[in-house]
C-alpha cells in the first residue's frame, strides 16, 4: 500500500506542480477550487504532495524492506501525515471521492502499525500467564 501511495502522490504532485504545463493529464483540478485559499496555483501543493506525502511514504516502505528499527514509527508518521493531507484538503477544496479514499488509506496504515505493535493485546505481554508444562497441571 506504501508504494501504491508514494507513487500515486509523486505522479499526482507533478501533475499539480505542473498545473496546466502538465497537458492534457485531465487530473489537475480546477483553479477555482483555490479561492479563499492561501495558494494562488497548485504548484505549492504540488511539491508538499511530493515531498511529504509521497517521500514519507517511500521512506517508510524501504525501511520496512530493510527491517529498519525505524520502520513502523515512519510508517505510522506516513499515515497520520495521510490523514492530515486529505483533512486539510477537504477543509480547503471540494469534496472528492478520492479524499475518502486516501483517508482510508491512512487510517489503515495507522491500524496496521498498531497491530505490527501488537497493541490490540489483551493484556501486556509481560503479564501473560507462563505457559504451562506438563509436570504443572493437576490432574
Amino acid at each position: 500500500m506504501q508504494v501504491i501511495v508514494a507513487l500515486s502522490a509523486v505522479v499526482s504532485g507533478v501533475a499539480l506542480a505542473l498545473g496546466e504545463r502538465a497537458g492534457s493529464l485531465g487530473i489537475v483540478p480546477p483553479l477555482e477550487w483555490l479561492e479563499g485559499t492561501p495558494f494562488n496555483s497548485y504548484l505549492l501543493p504540488g511539491l508538499v504532495l511530493i515531498l511529504v506525502v509521497g517521500g514519507t511514504h517511500a521512506l517508510a516502505f524501504v525501511l520496512l524492506l530493510r527491517r529498519a528499527t525505524w520502520a513502523l514509527a515512519a510508517s505510522a508518521v506516513a499515515g497520520f501525515g495521510m490523514v492530515i493531507w486529505v483533512f486539510v484538503q477537504m477543509v480547503l477544496i471540494p469534496y472528492s471521492f478520492l479524499q475518502a479514499v486516501y483517508f482510508g488509506a491512512g487510517l489503515l496504515e495507522i491500524v496496521l502499525v498498531l497491530l505490527m505493535l501488537d497493541l490490540f493485546h489483551p493484556y501486556p505481554p509481560a503479564l501473560d500467564p507462563p505457559p504451562m508444562v506438563a509436570r504443572d497441571r493437576i490432574f
